[in-house]
């Protein structure tokens, strides 16, 4: 079904099920529109993970008693559904983390710290989060590899032409964002993996701004790793996901060590459990892991097409409101099927971090700075941007009360 077949989300109900949306202050009721940072999370959510608490309580994979085992059974779940909702093969490929940036430094430090040497290239874009661009460019200087990065051409998108000239056979990996958190750019990450496995490369994929917004199959992707992150998609905070291929996680050395992750041990050495547990020592997110299964089950009712569509016609729609005010700078592709659901902006005249400020007085919730991509501001030569990024219990009225607060701006810095 093409999406312009799709029923439509019926935003109203899905707005019933969070609470938070209702707050206001000052007598304005607030317009929360920094959901690349972090969404909110529902009931369902929130329940799911309130009677975890209430009636399961207990540490996994440590005790024969029945809540013990109640608890090990809805944590072991909770990757099966994961595994399911993108496409895996099964647990076993699907390692629970604190987020998308503690899934990077896992296989920085159990794969790039062993087997990147000089000579090595790791490929990175310049539209990559710090999680990514920092993590292996801290890893390169220790291992003596070299760090190249993909241009991002006048319209926010990949050179893919450039990428053909850096990707060789002296590349060791390439790491590329799914979807820019900047840009919006949705990135063509099949190509690219296929480019890197063409000259014997691994890919890693950071779905943080993906997985929450679309459909995505690691399967169809043929990404060697692919991480993200719950708190972005309707789940809690403290809980990431780090998908890898199962003969290479066999293969990986754990970086972190402890209880849990243990087939035998002596006082002259250790051996290493099965996966996934090998790489989940001591205690896990076992309440986070309850509520992101319901986040997966929540997001899977309402029907993944169906929250890209309202994403991108909710982008779509901003980007034209604010290039219609004539003195606003954009950021990245024109709405469509090459932008996620978020618009990076900049007032003429007015710091990214002012106008942010003068948003809040009208209680619209956006973000400021530079997101997390200061080489790619340095690139667009801004220091800071103003980000909306949007998420299925948004509104066309929560982007027109978004666009009329910059009056405010132009008033206050004329």
């Amino acid at each position: 079904m093409s999406q312009q077949n799709l029923e439509p989300l019926d935003v109203e109900a899905i707005r019933e099920e969070f609470p938070i949306l209702e707050r206001e202050f000052d007598g304005q009721q607030v317009v929360y529109l920094d959901n690349a940072a972090t969404t909110q999370t529902p009931d369902a959510v929130v329940d799911a993970m309130s009677d975890y608490y209430r009636e399961s309580n207990a540490n996994v994979h440590r005790g024969i008693h029945h809540l013990s085992q109640e608890a090990s059974v809805a944590y072991e779940e909770a990757h099966d559904r994961v595994a399911e909702f993108i496409g895996a093969a099964g647990r076993e490929e699907i390692i629970f983390t604190k987020n998308t940036t503690e899934s990077e430094n896992l296989v920085a430090y159990s794969w790039g710290l062993h087997e990147l040497e000089p000579g090595d290239d790791v490929i990175l874009t310049e539209m990559e989060h710090h999680a990514s661009l920092v993590t292996w460019q801290q890893i390169a200087k220790r291992t003596g590899a070299n760090v190249e990065y993909i241009r991002v051409d006048e319209t926010g998108r990949l050179d893919m032409d450039h990428a053909r000239e850096l990707i060789s056979d002296d590349t060791a990996l390439v790491s590329a964002v799914h979807v820019s958190n900047t840009l919006g750019t949705v990135n063509p990450v099949s190509e690219l993996t296929d480019l890197a496995h063409e000259h014997g490369a691994l890919s890693f994929i950071d779905g943080a701004q993906a997985v929450p917004n679309r459909p995505v199959d690691v399967g169809e992707i043929d990404a060697d790793f692919y991480a993200f992150s719950g708190h972005k998609m309707a789940g809690p905070t403290g809980i990431g996901v780090l998908y890898g291929k199962q003969a290479l996680l066999e293969d990986l050395e754990p970086y972190l060590y402890g209880g849990g992750m243990i087939r035998k041990v002596t006082f002259e050495d250790s051996s290493w459990g099965d996966l996934p547990w090998k790489f989940e020592p001591g205690t896990p997110p076992i309440a986070e892991a309850v509520g992101l299964h319901a986040a997966i089950d929540w997001l899977e009712e309402l029907g993944m097409e169906r929250v890209q569509a309202h994403e991108e016609e909710l982008a779509a729609y901003a980007y034209d409101q604010l290039e219609a005010e004539g003195d606003v700078e954009i950021y990245g592709p024109e709405g469509g099927p090459d932008r996620g659901g978020l618009v990076s902006f900049n007032l003429e005249g007015v710091h990214a971090h002012d106008l942010t400020s003068i948003l809040n007085d009208h209680t619209v919730a956006v973000r400021a700075g530079d997101h997390c991509t200061q080489p790619l501001h340095d690139k667009l030569g801004v220091p800071a941007s103003t980000r909306a990024s949007f998420y299925v219990y948004n509104t066309r009225e929560e982007v027109d009360t978004l666009i009329a607060a910059l009056d405010d701006a132009r008033q206050l810095f004329a």
